[in-house]
Order: C-alpha cells, then sequence, then structure tokens
C-alpha cells in the first residue's frame, strides 16, 4: 500500500504561505475543487473525491488523529461516474458527511503543498510526503519538518484529524448552543 507522511494547519496569513508555496515550488500551483464524501466504514476513513469535472477517486486510508507529522497509508481507485458511486455507497453504508474545498497544489520536491479553502471552516496547508520505495518514516517526517518552517508554519498551528472531523465537531458545537 503506498504511504505518505502528513502534516495539516491552520493557516493565518494566506498571502504569505501562497507566495512561499509559489517560490519553493517555483510554480503558480493548479487550482482543483474537490468535493469529499465520507462513508461510514469500521476502519481507516472511506471517501469519495469528486473533482466536479465527471472525474472522481474512491480513497480508503488509515492514518492516527495527532497533531504534527503522521504516516498515511492509502488505496485508490479512480471513476469516471462520482455522482453515482456516491449514492450506491451512501445506500450501502451510510454517508458521515460532505467537505468542499478549493485547493492550490503546489509540488516541492516529493512533497505536494495544498493550501486548501474549506467551506465553512476557512483556510488550511497539507503537506503530503509521497514516501518513495525504502525510505523511511523518519526521512518523511524530517522533509515535512523542513518545509514547515521554510513556509512559515508554526507548531502550534498543527492540527489533527480530516477536514470531515473539524466540520463535524463545529456542528456538534453550533447544534449545542442553541
Amino acid at each position: 500500500m503506498p504511504s505518505n507522511v502528513e502534516i495539516k494547519a491552520t493557516v493565518h496569513d494566506m498571502q504569505h504561505l501562497m507566495q512561499r508555496a509559489k517560490e519553493l515550488s517555483e510554480s503558480d500551483g493548479t487550482v482543483i475543487r474537490q468535493q469529499d464524501t465520507f462513508f461510514t466504514v469500521e476502519k481507516g476513513r472511506l471517501k469519495l473525491r469528486n473533482f466536479m469535472d465527471g472525474k472522481g477517486q474512491l480513497i480508503f486510508y488509515e492514518r492516527p488523529d495527532m497533531d504534527g507529522p503522521k504516516l498515511s497509508n492509502y488505496s485508490i481507485s479512480p471513476t469516471a461516474d462520482p455522482e453515482g458511486l456516491t449514492k450506491v455507497l451512501t445506500d450501502a453504508l451510510g454517508m458521515v458527511g460532505q467537505v468542499t474545498k478549493e485547493r492550490k497544489l503546489f509540488m516541492v520536491g516529493q512533497t505536494r503543498v495544498h493550501v486548501d479553502t474549506v467551506e465553512g471552516l476557512g483556510h488550511f496547508m497539507e503537506l503530503e510526503v509521497v514516501m518513495k520505495e525504502g525510505q523511511s518514516m523518519e526521512e518523511g517526517v524530517s522533509i515535512a519538518h523542513k518545509l514547515m518552517e521554510e513556509l512559515g508554519v508554526r507548531k502550534e498551528d498543527l492540527i489533527e484529524g480530516a477536514y470531515m472531523d473539524l466540520l463535524l465537531a463545529k456542528q456538534k458545537t453550533q447544534n449545542g448552543h442553541k
């Protein structure tokens, strides 16, 4: 199963982060619009990523919910019918919820730098160090830490879990205060 080392953080200065990402990747980045639908599963997470252009990916992944660098194992299958597959999986498994985001992707070496605007949550940055065969987790963590520093991301801005977890927690808080 392929793996990557991930770091996710809240972004306070979007302009600065975008400028640094452009400099480090020597590119303007690629805009990707996505809607992720999460399904009820016993272990790990199963989501269908709809690219809103008739294409999608079914993604299963397992990673610990903690802040800082974490190893994520995943498998991906492309689909040409994300809407139909979403309906089938919702009927079969039940839907946990959906996350809609606009993502700007920058490649820095073997790392995918995502600058995300998540509907209902705000701005975030995610690093995915795509591990090479035989590369240790420690190497991946080291790459992530170095890039985090170069992008100006502070340790106290790191978050744990997925955007879906943050949205569910926010809904729970809002519903609890009504």
